[in-house]
């Protein structure tokens, strides 16, 4: 018998997607966004879903289940990276000294994704913090244009740099969740 987990989705009306349109939660029937600030954070708010929806009805063992030697990536660890991640760019644009690492030193986010509950809990609450953390600093300065931090990095070019994370990431989820239970979709 092969290790490989069957495919599958829980979509009917198409296989290939996560849930059916009228069940996926990013999908609204609402107006679409105001304005190009408006339409950055829709979509981040549509990938950090995406995410949650990956790692969603997997045990503490699956979420730390790492992809393939030598890498150590997991979506324990990918969570918990997030959560580094978040607080990171907070440093960008803050004065003052940057907050300390989450996690210890480099790689240590991914490298202490353990199949334990209480690191599991501990990764998402790490995440949903940051997030609004870091949110809350950029509702401050709702001028996309404006520069912040010593680099001087634009608020659009943040907001573009999260996506941008959230979506390379979202895409090793969609892998590593088939390689866990053959669940396949976007």
């Amino acid at each position: 018998m092969s290790e490989r987990p069957e495919r599958w989705s829980a979509a009917r009306t198409y296989p290939d997607m996560w849930a059916d349109p009228g069940e996926d939660p990013r999908n609204n029937d609402g107006p679409a966004p105001e304005g190009e600030a408006g339409t950055l954070w829709d979509v981040l708010a549509d990938y950090r879903l995406t995410l949650r929806m990956k790692c969603e009805g997997l045990s503490p063992e699956q979420l730390a289940r790492r992809s393939v030697p030598p890498s150590t990536m997991s979506l324990l660890g990918l969570v918990r990276h997030l959560a580094e991640v978040e607080r990171d760019w907070r440093n960008w644009i803050t004065d003052g000294d940057p907050l300390p690492r989450l996690y210890g030193d480099r790689d240590a986010d991914f490298d202490g994704a353990v199949a334990d509950p209480a690191v599991v809990d501990a990764a998402h609450r790490d995440l949903e913090r940051e997030q609004a953390a870091t949110d809350a600093e950029l509702a401050r300065h709702p001028d996309l244009g404006e520069r912040l931090g010593e680099d001087g990095i634009a608020v659009r070019e943040l907001l573009v740099h999260r996506i941008e994370e959230y979506a390379r990431h979202c895409g090793h989820a969609d892998l590593l969740r088939e390689c866990v239970d053959g669940r396949v979709g976007q």
